[in-house]
């Protein structure tokens, strides 16, 4: 089992004045991404016209591309890479696991299923029954993975619940395709979707899931101190007179909305909560507190870029932002699983 990086607990109660200022220009940046992500495409808009269609919307192409197309776009990027970066932070902070990850551990996929197959069977495309039903996907499978991880010998060590996650996400993917091969209309409506994908997103998409990511955001960030304390270990935190059991079920609860959110709007996309924690904790060590709005907005800027990165690589045409981001992830798993992961 791999060893957390630990901290006095001194410390936490000090805020950092870097941290802010780190914070503070990691937003800066992640603005001027989203700027550039409304710009950029098949089609380059000039910086003036973003302002001009918000000021003097006139019907224009230009102004109806940015207000119906790009801005939506780049805005549910932010919203979905900071879900996954937060959620890929909760899950490695409770459980010390490094390749702790929504995608990784099977949940991205379990909600994925659930969505399929609510389509094929009831032919649902409603997207408030869509999001309800990836929440339902992602809770299902992350108690299953937990639930054979412990089954392995030593229970619920990093590696058994990453073997325990490996095999639930191949059981369901094969599934997810079965169900795609035999339904055609299925496959049609939703595999671009499959492999993680921005487009098409519009502001009704975005309003439908961005309350469940908003309370997701919310308990996430109230537990920064707790997943600090239990980042230590379990019987640590419970000398501290911490409730291990409430964290545990504030975060599940928290990861599911997260995910499940996900998911809902763009589809299983890979690697960004696995990535971009350990990118963050490069610089922050070890007190979620920090970690956590970190992750966020690092997260919401590396899914900005894998999406500009997506349209203009092959334009006009584009790649499922899933695959940019596998690109970047599938190494840093194999680093990481070299490296960090022991029995």
């Amino acid at each position: 089992m791999t060893r957390a990086t630990t901290a006095s607990p001194k410390n936490w109660n000090t805020p950092k004045i870097s941290s802010l200022v780190g914070l503070i220009l990691g937003i800066l940046i992640l603005l001027t991404c989203l700027v550039y992500s409304v710009t950029l495409g098949a089609a380059e808009i000039p910086l003036n016209k973003i302002l001009e269609s918000f000021i003097t919307f006139d019907g224009s192409y230009e102004h109806l591309v940015i207000q119906t197309v790009r801005l939506p776009r780049s805005l549910v990027a932010l919203v979905v890479g900071s879900s996954l970066a937060v959620a890929g932070a909760l899950m490695q902070g409770l459980t010390r696991n490094p390749l702790a990850d929504p995608g990784i551990l099977g949940i991205e996929s379990g909600a994925a299923l659930a969505v399929v197959a609510t389509i094929f069977v009831f032919g649902i495309s409603s997207m408030s029954v869509l999001t309800i039903v990836a929440f339902v996907g992602a809770g299902v499978t992350a108690m299953l993975v937990y639930f054979l991880g412990s089954l392995g010998r030593g229970g619920a060590t990093p590696l058994n619940i990453t073997v325990a996650g490996a095999a639930i996400t191949a059981l369901i993917s094969s599934l997810t395709t079965a169900i795609l091969i035999v339904s055609q209309r299925t496959l049609e409506e939703i595999r671009f979707w499959l492999a993680g994908s921005l487009a098409g997103r519009d502001f009704n998409i975005l309003l439908s899931a961005l309350p469940f990511v908003m309370i997701g955001l919310v308990v996430a960030f109230a537990l920064g101190r707790q997943i600090t304390t239990m980042s230590l270990g379990e019987d640590v935190a419970k000398g501290l007179g911490q409730d291990t059991a409430w964290v545990k079920i504030a975060t599940a609860i928290s990861v599911v909305l997260l995910a499940g959110s996900s998911v809902s709007l763009a589809g299983p996309i890979g690697f960004i909560g696995l990535v971009v924690p350990h990118i963050v904790r490069f610089f922050i060590k070890a007190d979620y507190r920090w970690i956590l709005p970190y992750s966020a907005v690092v997260g919401a800027t590396l899914l900005l870029v894998a999406d500009v990165a997506a349209r203009i690589l092959l334009k006009p045409q584009e790649l499922p932002v899933g695959v940019m981001t596998a690109l970047i992830g599938a190494p840093f798993f194999v680093y990481l699983a070299k490296s960090k992961v022991k029995k």
